[in-house]
């Protein structure tokens, strides 16, 4: 499981390091090859174990393409991902138009969302926070029934 924000540093040359914390476990699950794509909500980019991401593969594949939400999502997430090796250094290579996508410069947080990462500029995610977290704050009434009844 990947947990947890980290800061990092995206190179000249788009090259991310992997956290140290992370690496042997995406080296078990995936043998060092991940598949990075966008998420279509937010302009992050989104860092699976390729074991991972070929479920979703799978699953997305055997949607009915006639129905348009399903092929707009094939076309997003499938159109736009990418094989990636970790090198032996524990670096990707963040390819231009996936950086230019999310917005990604020189600082980059790299976010644990379990069974995938999320990639955001920092200054993205910052202001994503906040304002996630003043909407928290706010009010419960956008909760799942699901949520409202977790203990935590």
């Amino acid at each position: 499981m990947f947990l947890g924000v980290t800061s990092l540093n995206l190179d000249a040359k788009g090259r991310l390091q992997i956290p140290a914390k992370h690496r042997e476990r995406l080296r078990d699950a995936s043998g060092s090859r991940l598949i990075i794509t966008i998420d279509p909500r937010e302009k992050c980019l989104w860092l699976y174990p390729e074991s991972e991401w070929r479920e979703i593969e799978r699953k997305l594949a055997k949607l009915p393409t006639m129905k348009g939400s399903n092929q707009m999502l094939q076309r997003l997430l499938l159109g736009h991902a990418q094989e990636v090796d970790m090198d032996s250094q524990g670096r990707i290579l963040v390819s231009a138009d996936l950086r230019d996508y999310a917005g990604l410069g020189k600082r980059v947080s790299m976010v644990g969302e379990g069974h995938k990462f999320e990639i955001w500029s920092e200054e993205s995610w910052t202001a994503k926070r906040e304002e996630w977290l003043k909407q928290a704050s706010d009010s419960d009434s956008d909760l799942s029934e699901e949520l409202q009844n977790l203990v935590l």
